[in-house]
């Protein structure tokens, strides 16, 4: 009898022939179907594209219907306005003393146009950034406008002595009121540009020492 010990060989980790022929066919099937699914997933078409493509055009043309509408309701208040500033000029010139007080029913109907402007751009709609933008920078200059007529009206309130000071605020809310909306009148102009209308000026009137944008020298509808 061999006094040689028997060696027990440990079983091998590796996978057997028998267990690598299940993984190499799984892999084959994943590939094959993975062709064929891939493809009709990328060409499918995303509802949720569609949608967003669908409300961004419905907003273009919202906003493009409220430039035209925007546009026409500034050039009536421009047109209201241009008898309050043309007796501003005159009550209170830019950068120089008080002209002769206007009378009280004078100042009373600029009370009244300012007023009416404050309300034509009051409960404004929804909009997109740039018409909002515009919008509301014609709102904030026509109230910046009615507070400088009821400066005005309680200047006439005061003895001749004491309105200057009055005067002089009337003059800068004034001042600020026409800057603000030459602002907004700019943006307003891009707006009707890129929309296709062409430009569209509506300024108000502005002289050296206001700090107002004005118009450019495109033809209008141009």
């Amino acid at each position: 009898m061999s006094n040689r010990k028997k060696i027990r060989q440990a079983p091998s980790s590796a996978p057997t022939t028998r267990q690598i022929v299940p993984i190499v066919i799984a892999f084959a099937l994943g590939a094959l179907l993975a062709g064929p699914v891939g493809a009709v997933t990328a060409g499918a078409d995303d509802p949720t594209d569609d949608r967003v493509a669908a409300l961004r055009a419905e907003e273009n043309k919202r906003d493009a219907a409220q430039v035209v509408e925007l546009t026409a309701r500034a050039r009536q208040v421009q047109e209201s306005l241009l008898p309050v500033l043309d007796g501003l000029a005159t009550a209170v010139p830019v950068a120089k003393a008080p002209g002769p007080a206007a009378s009280r029913p004078e100042v009373e109907r600029w009370q009244a146009a300012t007023g009416k402007a404050v309300e034509d751009f009051a409960n404004p709609p929804s909009g997109g950034t740039g018409v909002n933008i515009a919008r509301s920078g014609l709102a904030a200059a026509v109230q910046t406008l009615d507070a400088a007529v009821d400066t005005y009206a309680a200047a006439l309130d005061q003895p001749p002595a004491g309105r200057a000071s009055l005067f002089e605020l009337t003059g800068r809310q004034r001042d600020a009121a026409v800057a603000i909306w030459g602002s907004a009148a700019t943006q307003l102009d891009v707006l009707n540009v890129d929309a296709g209308n062409g430009h569209a000026h509506v300024f108000l009137p502005a002289v050296p020492g206001q700090g107002a944008l004005t118009a450019d020298g495109a033809p209008e509808g141009k």
